[in-house]
């Protein structure tokens, strides 16, 4: 017997309610932009500059010890990882202690590295050497900014042409306004938390997205079949009997991948604790949109009953390639 998480055939109305969550998603999304301007993100070392010492050990060490030695020294935020190198020697252990600028000066001076580095060597049992120490500039950390915004910017525009061809300009628009309810909720969630925004949860961001618009095409996949399907039907019906021909997939997906994500969430440690939250979080998000905003926008809008006939706009609409398996 084949375990379900749902029954094979469902009628659930995802629309009864769809003011009232259409609503709540609109409220959500001014209530993070309203954090997001008071309170403000918590920039990584990325963001903020700071300076990146590489330690070099003989004996295998453990990176709790690094914490204990350098929590004393006030420096704020410090990320310290492991490094693996399948070219390392076997008795060669590799650290990155990253600290960030210290406030009203350029870069970590060199009193502060020269104090970090005897910390390490009174508190850490083992031989240890410096071999290099970087620093991140405000002018690099600045550049890096502008990039990752440009980098969310350019995947929502692409997502946006995408499934304007697939489809029509109402499910683009759909969908769009869903991904950018899932950036904004996540981006509002480590405002008002303030946990570290890095480049890694930019990394974080642009899965989300991909993954949110994975569901969303699938949903919308279905609706355009049956819309051709059932001609007579009214839109909002079609579209409920396609959320919940979908709904088996979308929660064993979702499912599944929330999983992993909670093990890594607890075992995975301080090193990538943002990032796994900020993809969960994007996975739990990103399912409730693809229904109670991407489509509650296409029902808004309205969209072609039948498919067989060209567009009004004489072809405008962009669903040449609908047929096209890509």
């Amino acid at each position: 017997m084949r375990l379900r998480l749902v029954p094979q055939e469902t009628n659930f109305d995802f629309f009864k309610y769809a003011k009232v969550t259409f609503g709540a998603s609109c409220l959500a999304m001014v209530a993070s932009i309203a954090i997001w301007l008071m309170v403000g993100l918590n920039f990584g070392i990325d963001f903020l500059g700071g300076t990146t010492i590489r330690t070099d050990a003989t004996v295998e060490v453990d990176v709790a010890d690094y914490r204990a030695a350098l929590e004393d020294l006030d420096l704020g935020d410090v990320v310290i990882s492991r490094v693996f190198d399948p070219n390392f020697d076997e008795d060669q252990y590799v650290v990155t202690v990253r600290i960030q600028a210290q406030e009203g000066v350029e870069a970590v001076t060199p009193e502060t590295i020269e104090a970090i580095e005897t910390a390490l060597l009174a508190n850490v049992d083992s031989e240890m050497t410096f071999p290099s120490v970087e620093s991140v500039g405000p002018k690099v950390s600045g550049e890096l900014i502008q990039t990752a915004i440009i980098a969310v910017l350019a995947s929502l525009g692409a997502i946006l042409v995408y499934i304007w061809l697939r489809f029509e300009w109402q499910f683009s628009v759909g969908a769009v306004a869903a991904l950018i309810h899932d950036v904004i909720l996540t981006i509002g969630v480590f405002s008002l938390f303030q946990i570290r925004f890095d480049l890694a949860t930019i990394a974080a961001l642009l899965t989300i997205v991909g993954y949110s618009i994975n569901d969303t095409v699938v949903i919308f996949d279905r609706l355009r079949e049956n819309l051709i399907k059932y001609k007579q039907r009214a839109l909002r019906d079609v579209m409920n009997l396609s959320a919940n021909e979908t709904l088996s997939r979308t929660l064993m997906t979702s499912g599944t991948t929330a999983l992993a994500l909670i093990a890594l969430l607890v075992l995975g440690g301080d090193v990538i604790r943002g990032f796994v939250f900020a993809i969960l979080w994007g996975v739990i998000v990103g399912t409730y949109s693809s229904i109670y905003v991407a489509k509650n926008v296409v029902l808004m809008l309205g969209v072609k009953r039948d498919w067989s006939k060209p567009s009004d706009g004489g072809g405008a609409s962009g669903t040449q390639f609908a047929n096209i398996d890509a």
